[in-house]
């Protein structure tokens, strides 16, 4: 019996961490092993699946199901879907509180920013934004959300403990993503049709900089950063530059780009691998995830995926 049980645990593989994909005309979310770089899984969802993230203990994996206006919540160990979160109205990104428990949802067809509690599954507040918000971010002391609002091209501040605005920031055309960045001091927001990242000081609200691209060969109308995530201790940017199919690779301290990537046909987000040495992007046009090896600034592989993936999340699974 001792031999037996030796053998099966000597011939059981070691489980993988994992990237999961939101596939929004699929319906669906594609599981990929982040060692052998293949889909492993693929799990049916809402309608029109865009934003995802993890609960911190990985345990539970929120999904923003936009054309069914409503936040799904899927066991990841099965694929099954739970139950569904109040949303508001096609709801397209979102960001989890430092809390493990607020959600901030941007909801683009009503203007607001829903505030749903994921134990409760209550909403508890509703805050008046922009026109079409998209971007969602979180400081990490957890006092500050952002909601980006692609037509009133701005970046709404709220207080989280009051669940109020109190500053509003222009940005370029038509935000997309935000981020805090070097321990919540500053916030980049990516400006798509702008072509541009804006940097703000968090403490006045103030844009400090401003960050352009511009790709050999690549007409400057399709130069047009979406996502981005940042290397450990925040040295470096990784942008999706959506449709000239490239991401750039912006240095935090200098703000200047050292870097361009050729990826798949509009790039739109990523996420890194537990130790930030894989980054994935998402493809939407060519249906598939592109594998970079971030110290070498190159593309390893393209995943085929579904059709149009959208948003990336990384899971451990030790």
């Amino acid at each position: 019996m001792r031999a037996l049980l030796a053998l099966s645990l000597l011939t059981t593989p070691a489980l993988a961490d994992e990237i999961w994909v939101t596939n929004e005309k699929d319906d669906t979310v594609s599981v990929i092993d982040v060692e052998t770089l293949e889909v492993i899984q693929t799990y049916e969802t809402g309608e029109r699946p865009r934003g995802i993230t993890f609960s911190k203990d990985f345990s539970r994996l929120y999904i923003c199901a936009s054309d069914s206006d409503t936040v799904q919540v899927m066991d990841p160990t099965t694929g099954k879907i739970l139950h569904e979160l109040p949303s508001g109205e096609d709801p397209e990104q979102f960001v989890l509180h430092p809390n493990d428990r607020h959600l901030y949802i941007a909801n683009e067809d009503d203007a607001i920013t829903t505030v749903v509690d994921t134990e409760t599954r209550e909403v508890i507040a509703q805050i008046n934004v922009g026109i079409e918000p998209e971007g969602m971010a979180v400081s990490p002391d957890g006092k500050i959300a952002i909601t980006t609002s692609e037509t009133t091209n701005m970046a709404h501040w709220i207080d989280t403990d009051t669940q109020q605005l109190f500053a509003n920031t222009l940005v370029d055309s038509r935000p997309r993503h935000a981020e805090f960045i070097k321990d919540g001091s500053e916030l980049w927001v990516s400006a798509e049709i702008g072509g541009t990242i804006s940097v703000f000081d968090v403490e006045t609200q103030a844009e400090t900089t401003k960050i352009d691209f511009e790709v050999d060969g690549v007409h400057p109308d399709r130069v047009q950063p979406v996502g981005f995530e940042m290397t450990e201790g925040d040295t470096h940017a990784f942008v999706a530059l959506g449709p000239s199919n490239h991401v750039a690779v912006v240095n935090a301290a200098t703000y200047e780009v050292e870097d361009y990537i050729l990826v798949g046909r509009r790039v739109w987000h990523m996420d890194f691998n537990a130790d930030r040495s894989l980054l994935f992007t998402t493809n939407g046009v060519s249906g598939d995830v592109t594998v970079i090896d971030v110290a070498e600034r190159r593309a390893l592989k393209s995943i085929k995926v579904g059709r149009f993936p959208w948003g990336a999340a990384f899971r451990p699974t030790d």
